[in-house]
């Protein structure tokens, strides 16, 4: 009986989720979003924030612009985005990609703007029917020099309506 009790919660769960992947259903992630974890050879290991809203243009797909910053020594960056993401059925498994301009500014000499692309996989998990926590794996790709290239875990907060 526990067994037929969990899979009809787990099915009532899965239509919430697909409720909030149709089209003209708009997607934020406030700013603590993409509070992340990274690596590259360039920055070494750092902390950051990002924030993105976009729309679902067609039914699990949505559309999405960012910006972002990351405040840690030796060195300040800014970013702005402009990415897709695709959302695996009523299961909240996404998969996202797109372009970015990042502008770096070391303590030490002069700035960088570095254009890239970056792709993602997470897991939108539903605290609420609205509300979810949403980890994921991220590599950020630069067309610059693959110095400045990363690959991080992040784990962020969003709202659907």
């Amino acid at each position: 009986m526990r067994k037929v009790v969990f899979s009809l919660c787990l099915l009532g769960m899965s239509i919430a989720a697909k409720a909030q992947f149709e089209q003209g259903k708009w997607v934020v992630n406030p700013s603590v979003t993409g509070l992340s974890y990274s690596q590259s050879s360039y920055e070494g290991t750092s902390f950051g924030i990002n924030t993105q809203a976009g729309a679902f243009l067609i039914d699990n797909a949505a559309l999405m612009v960012g910006v972002g910053g990351n405040w840690t020594r030796p060195v300040d960056s800014y970013r702005t985005s402009v990415s897709g993401r695709y959302y695996f059925q009523t299961t909240g498994v996404y998969l996202g990609a797109g372009v970015k301009m990042e502008y770096w500014k070391p303590e030490s000499s002069g700035s960088v703007t570095d254009l890239g692309a970056f792709a993602e996989a997470g897991y939108a998990f539903f605290i609420t029917k609205t509300i979810t926590l949403e980890p994921a794996v991220y590599y950020d790709l630069s067309f610059k020099d693959s110095a400045y290239s990363k690959f991080g875990l992040k784990v962020g907060f969003g709202l659907y309506f």
